[in-house]
This record gives structure tokens, C-alpha cells and sequence, in this order.
């Protein structure tokens, strides 16, 4: 996708001042809120019933998943309703297809893992401790079987065991939402490492935003005053055998690996 493109297509989107901006706050705001109840309500109902309903462990979280993969596609088409964003997939059908493989990802925005999830029926993430501890989304997490971010073995351990199941791991090698102002954050390694340690292909996808808004540097409630207009492009499969066959031992490879993502990355985006 050409920058260009992301131009023109922020040029068409206004950018709403004075009473005009109201209606996108409070439906932002809104679209913020039932996502918080709608986390609530159904870690205490239908999640439970879907992970507990009969059939294999396997089986049941996959079940959970795609719950979760169709109330994150609901709070998408509200944000998208109310002009907080507006989302274009490229080569969506590389994200559907996809089985057991490690789904790297810039991160531009907030929603990112939310847009993300909300594309692929069977993704799983590694999630911080404080979600773990919020009220609104533990029931959610803890159901779908996505990976608390612990110690680094136990956390090999969770991952290996989740992509081996067929989900697919989606991870932001830059740990944070990029800093306002640059293309992205330096790649940490853990993402590098679990693709090789597991032994698993890579899967780039690469978000482009036409303006920026639900950044870091802004609280949740600073709703954009123009359309966020974001572009998913998923690229080819990254074969992890082009890391073991080269010389030298996990930890070289890893940062071989990581810096080739990087790279990546900065050519994509620039």
C-alpha cells in the first residue's frame, strides 16, 4: 500500500472541531464502555458455557476464540460506525488461512490486537499481568486461553503448547504502541525467540495509519477528531528454517532474526 494512498484517503476524512466533534465523542466514549461491560457480562456468562460445554481442552478454547473473535468484530463495526476508524485488509485471506503460526505486528494504535483478533477466528496473544488483573477482561482472557506473561520458560512452555494446538500467536515485537512521531519502536527479541525455540513460521502483518489518534502519548477517552483510516497488509510466511540452517546458536539467531523483522519494518513503512 503506498503512502499516497494513506494520504489521499486522510485527506477526505475531515477533521471535526467545536460542537461537531460531540457526536464522535460520545460515540467513541459509548463504543469504549460496552466494550468494558460486554467483557464483563460475558466472562460471567457464555464464555464459561463455551469453554465448559463438552469435547477436548482443544476444542473448548477454540470455542471461546471464535466467541471472542465475533464480539471484537462487533466493537470494530461500532468504532467503524460512529467514524473513529475505518479498516482495510490486504491479502485478509493469508490472516484466515493461517494455522499454528507466530502473527508479528507494528503497533500503531490502541485497537490494534483488538482489529487483529477481530480478523482471524483463531489467535491467541501474550497478555500483561494487569489485564490479568482487570475486572472487565480477566473472565475473557483467562476463557479464550491466551498466555499470562511470566517467566521466560513457563511462557516458551504456554506458547509452544498454543501453537501447536493450531492457534495462531499474535505478538507486537515492540512491547508498546509506537512513540508519536516515529515509524516504530526498537524490536525486542522474545518474539525472535519463540519462532525459533518453537520452531515456527512467522507471519508479518504490517498496520498503516493515515493520522494519528489512540496513541500511546493519549488517554482512552481522547477520541481522534478525524478518521483513523487503517490499513492491514499481511505480507509472506517467514520460514523459521532459514534461521536454523544458518551457523551460530539460538541466542545469534534470535538477534539475526530480530533484526531482519526490523528492517522489515522500517523498509515497509518508510
Amino acid at each position: 500500500m503506498n503512502d499516497s494512498v494513506l494520504a489521499s484517503s486522510a485527506a477526505t476524512s475531515p477533521r471535526l472541531t467545536g460542537l461537531a466533534y460531540l457526536p464522535r465523542w460520545l460515540g467513541g466514549v459509548s463504543c469504549y464502555i460496552a466494550f468494558g461491560l460486554g467483557g464483563l457480562l460475558s466472562s460471567l456468562t457464555i464464555l464459561p458455557l463455551l469453554r465448559f460445554w463438552p469435547g477436548t481442552t482443544e476444542q473448548r478454547i477454540s470455542r471461546v476464540q471464535k466467541a471472542v473473535h465475533h464480539m471484537f468484530r462487533g466493537f470494530v463495526q461500532m468504532l467503524t460506525w460512529t467514524g473513529v476508524i475505518k479498516v482495510t485488509p490486504v491479502n485478509l485471506e493469508r490472516l484466515s488461512l493461517a494455522k499454528g503460526k507466530v502473527v508479528i505486528v507494528n503497533h500503531p494504535t490502541l485497537v490494534d490486537v483488538v482489529v487483529l483478533i477481530s480478523l482471524m477466528p483463531n489467535a491467541g496473544c501474550i497478555v500483561k499481568q494487569g489485564i490479568w488483573r482487570n475486572p472487565f477482561m480477566r473472565g475473557v482472557v483467562a476463557c479464550a486461553g491466551y498466555i499470562p506473561n511470566r517467566g521466560a520458560e513457563l511462557l516458551l512452555e504456554d506458547c509452544k503448547q498454543v501453537l501447536d494446538s493450531g492457534t495462531n500467536l499474535i505478538i507486537f515485537p515492540e512491547g508498546t504502541r509506537t512513540v508519536l512521531g516515529t515509524k516504530i519502536n526498537p524490536f525486542a527479541r522474545g518474539a525472535a525467540n519463540i519462532a525459533l525455540r518453537t520452531k515456527t513460521d512467522l507471519l508479518p502483518v504490517v498496520l498503516r495509519t493515515n493520522s494519528p489518534g489512540l496513541t500511546k502519548q493519549e488517554a482512552w477517552y481522547q477520541i481522534p477528531r478525524r478518521t483513523i483510516g487503517m490499513h492491514v497488509e499481511v505480507g509472506d510466511p517467514l520460514l523459521h528454517i532459514r534461521y536454523d540452517a544458518q551457523e551460530g546458536g539460538d541466542a545469534k539467531m534470535a538477534r539475526q532474526l530480530t533484526r531482519d523483522l526490523e528492517d522489515y519494518y522500517k523498509k515497509e513503512l518508510n
